[in-house]
């Protein structure tokens, strides 16, 4: 009898685990198909969250940013440093979270939205073994990943782009990708392929001296406008990063249909967002 209770309570657990697990997806499920995609919103300094990914995903962002040092031949998210930790790797924050959504939601991390979510991975180590480790750790997660080969895009549930200390020639020189490179304002006079510079990142205060008091003057507003129309007739995405992190500022870039608006306030830039209207 003892090994007959044994195995019916074992069988009771099983099923007891089974039928939680259904019930937590779904509500997980339920939680996610009510979150709406904000297609403009990105999570600067991502990691420093409570929930690194978890709580930008939770408030329907389309971009994560996280830093990365390579330690020991280990991908560690951090701000410096000093401050990595062996369990904060880029796979267990960024990339096996991300994986396990796209393969929930059919290839999508949002349920209900079409747009390729964006994980901008910032390289703070050296450029080239960084990148090179990181291509390596990318290719284990290709099916969620879009790629780049031989010049054209294929384009899948995650983008990956990398930014900071970016090895360009090494970059090019690859005939098959699963990141993208992080372009400048600078790049632009040389035409670079948007398929290999999708998006053109810089800092707002090499480029403009309004910083959200009072409001932004004709001349540096025209200037954005420009700006804006010149990146995306190229067929680019544009992002300003070191923008100060206020409604003022979030308005204007909106309004001149800036592609990655910049925030480390999750809630606050969701509900101006959702709620704001369009001053055009």
């Amino acid at each position: 009898m003892r090994a007959f209770d044994f195995y019916m309570n074992f069988l009771s657990s099983l099923l007891l685990m089974l039928m939680f697990g259904a019930v937590s997806a779904l509500r997980l499920q339920g939680e996610d198909k009510a979150v709406i995609p904000l297609s403009n919103a990105h999570a600067h300094n991502d990691y420093e969250h409570t929930r690194p990914l978890l709580d930008a995903l939770a408030h329907g962002f389309r971009s994560v940013e996280a830093d990365i040092y390579l330690v020991n031949d280990a991908l560690l998210v951090a701000h410096d440093l000093e401050d990595v930790l062996p369990d904060k790797s880029l796979e267990a924050l960024y990339l096996d979270p991300l994986l396990e959504r796209t393969q929930q939601y059919g290839g999508k991390v949002y349920p209900n939205g079409n747009d390729s979510f964006l994980l901008l991975i910032d390289l703070k180590s050296e450029g080239a073994p960084t990148y090179h480790e990181l291509h390596s750790v990318l290719e284990k997660y290709q099916e969620m990943l879009t790629e780049f080969r031989d010049g054209e895009k294929i384009e899948r549930g995650v983008t990956v782009i990398v930014s900071g200390d970016r090895p360009r020639e090494v970059m090019e020189s690859q005939q098959v990708r699963f990141a993208a490179y992080d372009g400048r304002l600078a790049d632009l006079e040389e035409e670079p392929d948007p398929a290999f510079m999708p998006l053109v990142s810089d800092n707002w205060r090499n480029h403009f001296t309004w910083l959200g008091q009072g409001g932004i003057s004709p001349k540096e507003h025209e200037k954005l406008k420009e700006t804006v129309q010149r990146v995306h007739g190229r067929g680019q995405m544009i992002r300003f990063w070191a923008t100060p992190d206020n409604e003022s500022v979030w308005r204007v870039l909106r309004d001149a249909k800036v592609d990655l608006i910049n925030t480390d306030n999750l809630a606050g830039l969701r509900d101006f967002l959702l709620e704001a209207p369009t001053s055009e």
